[in-house]
Parts: C-alpha cells; structure tokens; sequence
C-alpha cells in the first residue's frame, strides 16, 4: 500500500515521539556526538493537537507510523517544532510530503515569517528546507556545565527573579516582553509552561522594572526573554545563579549566536559547547540578543 499522510491522533504521539528519538541518535551518533536524544511524555506536542490540529501529521504505511512532521503558530510566526522520518525509511520521499502538509499549515494561518531550528551538520535537511525557502540565520549553541563547578564561579546576580504563578501572572506584561524580543505573542505557550508541573517560572527584575522572564526545568534554562539585548547577560547570569542552587547535576540552555552576552556569560561560568544548532527562516524575525530559546521544538 502507498504511503499515506494523515492528521496525528492522540494516540498516534508516543510512537512519534519514539520515531524523532531514533531519528535523532541516528544521526548524532553517525556525526560522531553519540546519543543524545531519549523518550519523554510527549506534553507539549499533545498541547499543540488540542489547540491547532492541523500543525500534527504521521505518514502511515498500512498502519504503521514511519514519519511525523509537527508545526504550531503564534501570530505571524510559523515555526517547524519536528520533521523526522523513521531511520530505515529515508531517502523514499516522506519527508517531502510531509513538509508539504506543513507549508500548507502555514498558509492555511496566514503565516508571513518561517522559521525551524534544526543541527547545524544536518546537511540533508538544511538543502530541503533551503528548496522551500528556509534560508540559515546564525546557530544556537546547547551549553552545559555540572552544577558543583557552576556554583563555584558564580558571582552576585545584579537581577533578581520573581516567581510567576499560573493564576496571578500578568499575561500582558509577558506579551509586551515578548513583543520587544520576538514580535509576537505567546500568551499560549506561557499558559502551557506555567501549568507544567516540572516547570518554575519567574520575572526578571532590575529595582521596580520588570524587564523580563524567564523558565526552568530541572536544570535547564529557557526560554529566556529581556526588553533589551544589553540586559541579557545578566539576567542569563540570574538564572544560572537560581538553577545552581537546585539539587541537579547539570545546568543546561540554548545560546544564539546572535547574543554575544549571553555566550560570554555561559563561557565564563565554565559553561562548554555540547553541540550546535541553526536557525533557519524564511526572513529575519525577532531580536535574538535578547532571546534563548527552550529547546528545538519550542523555540
């Protein structure tokens, strides 16, 4: 039977999921970085059917699910959270329609600006997504440290963070941030992570000022978003300071590399390159000095 494209179920997430790992440590461990992808509950890819169906698609061959293709959009932003096809399936076209499903999504939203973060030696990907139009901007670099060597380095935060609350958060004051760094609106995305059990939110303040926010998640920081690029260093640096004092073994975030001070900021708190990442997109967006994304599929 032909390969067909369908919109994902909910009980189609976890196999997905577990297609995007594979796919994943194949490729890393080809390029010589070994593994680094493992399963988790699939949250934020359920929260995105039940908001907007029709970002989430499998390619089914009689019943079994060899692709998943997920985007989401916020405003005039599309973004390609996943594309990956089954290890042992590449190179037979899926990827093709799968990314054709995903266009459409955007178009069907209106959507004028394309993005995706995808890793930086994944060459084969980075020639389908330049043939839709999808051109690269600048990396984004996955930064770690172990938390003992990160608590040693440390100096007093100049900015101090401000726990945020499902309930009582000021979702116009996290708008306006996101509006100086982005250009868009996220109120979704803020609803999700601040229902997210595994996950402290927090303002940034400078005195009185609110000038931005910023999420954790067992060590690993982002996204993190400030009203100005010259206040991400140290509002990075009061992140780190918060997450040092948590029982974790590693402190992790993504870095651009479009944000000098934040890369200095994470090099001399002894924070290392794991590896890179690139972002791509179909015209520059955003002010990315003054934002680090959570993670590849967020943003």
């Amino acid at each position: 039977m032909a390969i067909v494209c369908r919109p994902a179920r909910m009980d189609d997430l976890v196999r997905a999921d577990e297609i995007v790992v594979a796919s994943i440590n194949e490729l890393t461990e080809r390029r010589g970085f070994g593994k680094m992808a493992s399963s988790r509950p699939p949250s934020f890819q359920a929260f995105s059917l039940a908001d907007d169906a029709e970002g989430l698609w499998v390619a089914d061959d009689d019943g079994q699910i060899v692709g998943f293709a997920w985007s989401w959009v916020c405003g005039g932003l599309w973004f390609l959270a996943q594309l990956f096809v089954a290890p042992d399936r590449q190179g037979a076209g899926i990827g093709d329609q799968l990314i054709g499903r995903t266009f459409a999504h955007a178009e069907m939203r209106g959507a004028s600006i394309k993005a995706l973060i995808t890793f930086t030696f994944n060459n084969v990907s980075q020639g389908l997504y330049i043939r839709h139009g999808l051109f690269p901007r600048f990396p984004i670099y996955m930064v770690s440290v172990p938390r003992d060597r990160l608590a040693q380095r440390l100096a007093e935060p100049r900015l101090r963070l401000e726990s945020l609350a499902a309930k009582t958060t000021g979702f116009d004051e996290l708008a306006s941030i996101d509006a100086s760094a982005l250009g868009i609106s996220r109120e979704k995305h803020h609803r999700y992570l601040l229902n997210d059990s595994t996950t402290s939110g927090f303002t940034i303040h400078a005195g009185r000022e609110c000038v931005g926010y910023v999420y954790i998640s067992d060590g690993h920081i982002g996204p993190l978003a400030v009203r100005r690029p010259d206040l991400v260093g140290p509002a990075f640096a009061a992140a780190l300071s918060f997450a040092a004092r948590s029982d974790v073994s590693t402190i992790s975030a993504f870095v651009p590399g479009a944000s000098e001070p934040a890369l200095k900021a994470a090099i001399d708190n002894g924070m290392r390159l794991t590896f890179p990442m690139l972002l791509m997109s179909n015209r520059q967006f955003g002010d990315w000095g003054s934002y680090l994304p959570r993670n590849p599929g967020f943003m």
